[in-house]
């Protein structure tokens, strides 16, 4: 019998000022997999080797650029580990996947966490393993071993997490998990034919509570930054006057942004970081002088203002005067040549979630 469902996973924004790998928001932008699973219909011509025939909308981000061969897409590829992982070696026959993703590449909106977390919850679906949120956490993470990205997008809201100390036993059976199902020759005759199953309970997380009269502002610059480049130019160890800062904003700020009325005065300083802001500047021009002087004195309804991950959009929380707001950023990176499109963006509060067709 046929059968179809959709899956739709958020965008999110990480560290939110001093939170550096620690918190995560999940947005509502999100990538969307609208699934079919027809055995009786017809082979495709060029059929997949996995059996599944995958496309992208016309307006999706990067659609004429993104792979499209099921083990070579980061959306199926992760899938596909999920099905191995579970002795199931391919996609069921006639399995197709349409994705429309809006959300932006390579701008600090978790574009890779959200297809990571797509491609877990594709994985449980198609092969009906009937996993629970927390355990396909553990998938995820062994994908992308940030889980501020990946807990914002599976979980959503605000929410902050870690990552356990695995055990002797497990840290042997760690590996990038995605080798297990590249094409020939990159890895092998037998590649991903019995991978590991994943450790339990990798990842810990709490959702804080959010105060719904704040909004985001996604201001996002016509560049990409990859996550790579952008940990590059972090240094490998830190003063302990610049831990203990970052350390006393993170324990204000969970708290601030609940509180009604938001409070700019409180919420705006602690949104402030020395751990990874000020090392990124020589990466994204202009963040410096954004950063200090978009404040709320200057524009009202402005709470606090930060870089969205590893950048290069600027994430502004606000409760009145987005366009104002907005505008001033773009028009501070217009004199250094950049040019910006900008989003009103609420939270994520249920965060990935399928539903049939």
């Amino acid at each position: 019998m046929a059968r179809g469902f959709k899956i739709s996973v958020p965008a999110s924004s990480a560290n939110i000022g001093p939170g550096y790998d620690v918190l995560g928001i999940g947005l509502a932008l999100y990538l969307e997999l609208d699934v079919t699973i027809d055995s009786k219909a017809a082979p495709e011509t060029n059929s997949d080797p996995n059996n599944c025939k995958l496309t992208y909308s016309e307006d999706s981000e990067g659609a004429t650029t993104v792979p499209l061969r099921s083990d070579e897409n980061l959306i199926t590829r992760t899938a596909l580990y999920v099905l191995r992982c579970n002795n199931v070696r391919s996609f069921p026959s006639g399995t197709k996947v349409h994705v429309h993703n809006p959300i932006p590449l390579g701008r600090g909106l978790g574009s890779s966490g959200a297809a990571v977390v797509a491609g877990v919850m594709l994985g449980n679906e198609v092969g009906q393993l009937g996993f629970s949120k927390q355990r396909m956490l553990d998938y995820c993470l062994m994908i992308e071993r940030h889980p501020d990205n990946i807990t914002a997008a599976m979980m959503g809201g605000f929410a902050g997490s870690f990552l356990r100390e695995l055990t002797p036993a497990e840290v042997e059976r760690r590996e990038i998990p995605l080798s297990e199902v590249l094409p020939e020759p990159s890895g092998g005759d037998d590649t991903g034919l019995v991978p590991p199953l994943p450790p339990t309970d990798i990842g810990h997380h709490v959702k804080y509570q959010w105060n719904h009269k704040i909004k985001c502002i996604a201001i996002i610059p016509d560049f990409e930054l990859s996550t790579a480049d952008s940990r590059g130019v972090l240094p490998k160890a830190y003063t302990s006057t610049d831990l203990v800062f970052n350390l006393q904003r993170l324990a204000v700020l969970t708290t601030a942004l609940t509180q009604d009325p938001p409070d700019p005065n409180l919420i705006y300083p602690a949104m402030q970081d020395r751990v990874h802001q000020p090392y990124r500047k020589t990466l994204i021009p202009g963040l410096t002088e954004i950063l200090s002087s978009v404040t709320p004195s200057t524009y009202p309804g402005l709470l606090g203002i930060c870089l969205s991950g590893a950048g290069p959009t600027i994430l502004a929380l606000a409760v009145d005067n987005f366009d104002d707001i907005a505008q001033e950023i773009i028009n501070r990176f217009a004199k250094k040549n950049v040019t910006c499109r900008w989003k009103v963006i609420e939270l994520a509060y249920n965060g990935a979630e399928v539903n049939p067709l």
